[in-house]
């Protein structure tokens, strides 16, 4: 049942994305996050911004989204809140942004990630001498593995083949870019420095990724090849109550949940967050009719996918991630959990899907976290 101020996506936006240190290794996370605010705010004329939220992981601090809110001229009164959930910071903020829209405290959001990891500063613990790598995702005692490493366990405990790895890998690359030729990046890419396509997207075969060596553990599955990029880019979108809807066509909030897993096997954070998301939801698998995930890792999204019923490399093709993800377009950390809403928001919105369709969208994050999202066409 619909109420009046129930959250509703109204228009999205991203930039294209670029692998760290080539495109955009100049530009900073505002500079990145700016000029899709402004164009998303450009999409709803005549109404105010409440508040700006963004997701960002490993920008240089001062509260992004108050930096990047004034950067899109949006005037000093609009403050701004920096979500840190990692590589689920984007549909975090999202959530955050839509539980202010039901709340009835505030009437356009505009919410969303951004990340610069070309630009990330390098972090000194006092007294080293050298940076560290990352911060740590969980404290001592507990498991922390990298993502690669975890994305590895994952695909040993949960039985993903490195030929379906490889599969899946190439097969995002193939939909990346028959949807870029197609046309159906056109209208959520906003052009910066001077770049209006995205710069990963390549052909690919399963015989040259076949020959790739194992990246993270010896004679392991998981390689560059079916992996995601380190990656700069930026993704928001702009949520109003349905009372302020005012016609225009857009994406329902249905439920959304962040959920804790075992730190050790982070990539199995999706799984119960969507689960517990379609069970408030009420409905089942069977009803959503597009599905997006985060694909940090071809095994990730295998496993995932695999305890949710899902078969992207058969049945459900059509379903999950057609037109490729972030093995193919980038994972800039921060964004990308906006980048998979957007691509939602032009599957099914931008396409013309009838009101009612269903849309999911999910991410998994370091630390064991799970991030999802349940969307209605209205």
């Amino acid at each position: 049942m619909r109420r009046r101020d129930d959250p509703v996506i109204v228009a999205t936006r991203r930039t294209p994305i670029g692998t760290a240190g080539h495109a955009f290794k100049e530009l900073s996370v505002d500079r990145l996050a700016g000029p899709v605010i402004e164009a998303v705010t450009r999409d709803v004329p005549g109404r105010r911004v409440d508040d700006v939220v963004l997701g960002n992981c490993m920008g240089p601090g001062g509260n992004v989204a108050r930096v990047s809110a004034l950067a899109a001229g949006l005037g000093q009164e609009v403050p701004g809140l920096t979500v840190d959930r990692q590589c689920g910071s984007g549909l975090a903020a999202i959530l955050v942004a839509g539980q202010a829209v039901r709340a009835g405290e505030m009437d356009l959001v505009i919410a969303g990630g951004a990340e610069s990891a070309s630009t990330a500063p390098l972090r000194t613990r006092r007294g080293e001498a050298q940076p560290y790598g990352r911060a740590p995702f969980a404290p001592d005692g507990h498991p922390d593995p990298g993502m690669g490493p975890a994305a590895e366990a994952l695909a040993a405990a949960r039985g993903v083949s490195r030929e379906r790895q490889d599969a899946y890998a190439c097969r995002s690359h193939a939909g990346a870019l028959a949807a870029r030729a197609a046309g159906r990046f056109d209208e959520e890419i906003v052009a910066i420095g001077g770049r209006a396509e995205d710069q990963r997207p390549r052909p690919l075969r399963a015989a040259s990724l076949a020959r790739l060596p194992a990246a993270f553990v010896p004679d392991g599955t998981v390689t560059a090849g079916n992996s995601s990029p380190v990656s700069d880019g930026a993704a928001v979108v702009a949520l109003v109550p349905e009372r302020l809807r005012a016609g225009l066509p857009g994406m329902r909030l249905v439920a959304g949940a962040v959920v804790g897993c075992d730190p050790a096997l982070p990539g199995w954070g999706p799984v119960p967050a969507v689960r517990r998301v379609l069970a408030r939801a009420g409905v089942d698998m069977g009803r959503v009719a597009a599905v997006e995930i985060v694909e940090a890792f071809a095994a990730q999204v295998l496993a995932v996918t695999d305890a949710l019923e899902l078969d992207p490399l058969g049945a459900d093709g059509e379903r999950v991630c057609p037109d490729g993800g972030a093995l193919a377009l980038g994972h800039p950390w921060g964004a990308t959990g906006a980048v998979v809403v957007t691509r939602l928001f032009s599957r099914l919105v931008g396409a013309g899907a009838p009101p009612g369709t269903l849309g999911l969208a999910a991410a998994a994050v370091g630390g064991g976290l799970g991030v999802a999202a349940l969307f209605e066409v209205v």
